[in-house]
């Protein structure tokens, strides 16, 4: 991937708080739940609801997000392309993370069964 080092800086930097809202209401217009949307963060990251509402309040940024996250061992089976970019290719580890949650969160929005989202055999 042929990224800059400005836009994994900006996405860094950028607050889980201010996306949140936004990974929210694409899910449910398309008629997913907020809970589902724990659920796959919860898969990725492991932070049960109660620490993912505390990471909100403290308007921690990606970089911190991820610091603090515990990456499930098979985030590496999520592929393909999200905002133009093949996750599988993208060299920085922090803004490949947030793309896995990027992906995670289209995946959902999109219909596919949680079984396939959370990469259950």
């Amino acid at each position: 991937m042929n990224n800059s080092s400005n836009h994994d800086e900006r996405i860094a930097k950028m607050t889980f708080a201010s996306v949140y809202p936004h990974y929210l209401t694409k899910v449910e217009k398309k008629g997913r739940t907020k809970e589902e949307l724990q659920s796959v963060i919860e898969w990725l990251t492991s932070f049960d609801e109660k620490k993912l509402q505390e990471l909100i309040e403290e308007k921690v940024t990606f970089e911190k997000f991820f610091e603090y996250a515990t990456l499930n061992p098979n985030a590496s089976l999520i592929s393909g392309i999200i905002c133009g970019y093949r996750v599988e290719a993208i060299e920085n580890t922090l803004t490949q993370k947030v793309r896995y949650l990027d992906k995670l969160v289209d995946e959902l929005a999109k219909g596919r069964k949680m079984e396939k989202i959370l990469r259950v055999s």
